[in-house]
């Protein structure tokens, strides 16, 4: 769902450790991800790194408002497509889904990583969390009509539903081919 940005050596230092430690954070984990090698991998300097993030919370909740507006912005961006091609959105929200599980190196969303791994440890990190997925919840309610807005919670626990299935393995044809399924009766036509 992300746009494909590779790492640019040249680039300013905080983008260069903000690129690295987003690619690292969502691989691997934040926990498991150590400020010494988001250093070594962004080329920087211990002294540059906390010039820019005096802690690793700071470049967590840069990394999660980062991660927030590109993946929004490609939500609402494909959803949108979707639904002006003329599709249902319970053609359409399973549709965008397919293509961002369908990308090499998925690996779940980062705000659910994140709130799993961090839970109320971080409640600056939290907050970017909960405020990410009011942001989804908004998004796909742009696409409701009034009379269809009463499923609005039920939709977004399946979309939830289905990102932590086909992250813990499920054939991700068929949890969209469920999705689909359950939308049909939620949003008849």
């Amino acid at each position: 769902m992300l746009p494909d940005v590779q790492f640019d050596p040249a680039a300013p230092a905080r983008e260069r450790i903000l690129f690295q430690a987003g690619s690292l954070f969502y691989q691997q984990g934040i926990r498991a991800t150590g400020i010494d090698r988001i250093i070594a991998e962004a080329s920087v300097t211990k002294v540059t790194f906390y010039r820019h993030f005096p802690a690793k919370q700071s470049l967590v909740v840069a990394f999660l408002e980062q991660r927030h507006q590109c993946w929004s912005a490609a939500f609402s961006s494909l959803l949108g497509q979707k639904v002006a091609e003329g599709l249902s959105l319970d053609r359409a929200l399973p549709a965008t889904l397919a293509s961002w599980f369908s990308e090499k190196d998925f690996r779940g969303c980062a705000f659910i990583n994140t709130a799993a791994e961090l839970s109320d440890d971080n409640p600056q990190c939290m907050e970017v969390v909960k405020a990410h997925k009011r942001a989804m919840r908004d998004e796909i309610a742009t696409k409701l009509t009034r009379q269809q807005l009463w499923a609005l919670n039920a939709i977004c626990m399946l979309v939830e539903g289905a990102i932590v299935q086909v992250q813990t393995g499920w054939n991700s044809k068929d949890v969209i081919k469920s999705l689909q399924q359950a939308l049909r009766v939620l949003l008849p036509a």
